[in-house]
C-alpha cells in the first residue's frame, strides 16, 4: 500500500473539497473533517457569525484556544510527573546506597 498523499474528498458547511492525503492518514483526515464541520454548523446556526469565511476563522480560533488549553494542561501533568520521577530516582538511589554500605559493613565485619 502506498503512502503517496491522493485527493480524498471532504464536506465543510455543505462544500466538497479535495485534500492531498496518504491513504494511512484518510479516516484521521475524515475525523478531523467531521469534527471541523459540526464546529462550523454550530457556529452558522447559532446565528450569530455570517459568512463562511467569518465562521471558518472563528471556528478555527476556538479549536486553537481550546488546543492551547490542553497543551498548557499537560505540560503541567508532564512537569509534575517529572518532579514525582525524579523524587523517586532520589530515593532509590538512596536505598540502593544504604544497602550498598550495609554489605560493606556486613562485608569488613566478617
Amino acid at each position: 500500500m502506498s503512502d503517496a498523499p491522493k485527493p480524498v474528498p471532504v464536506t465543510i458547511l455543505d462544500k466538497e473539497y479535495l485534500v492531498a492525503c496518504a491513504e494511512n492518514e484518510r479516516e484521521s483526515l475524515f475525523q478531523a473533517a467531521e469534527f471541523l464541520n459540526k464546529r462550523m454548523k454550530q457556529l452558522r446556526d447559532s446565528g450569530k457569525i455570517i459568512g463562511a469565511e467569518r465562521i471558518a476563522v472563528m471556528a478555527a480560533l476556538n479549536i486553537a484556544h481550546e488546543y492551547q488549553d490542553y497543551r498548557n494542561q499537560n505540560e503541567g501533568y508532564t512537569l509534575n510527573i517529572g518532579a514525582s520521577l525524579k523524587r523517586i530516582q532520589s530515593k532509590i538511589a538512596g536505598a540502593l546506597s544504604r544497602e550498598e554500605q550495609l554489605e560493606l559493613t556486613d562485608a569488613s565485619s566478617g
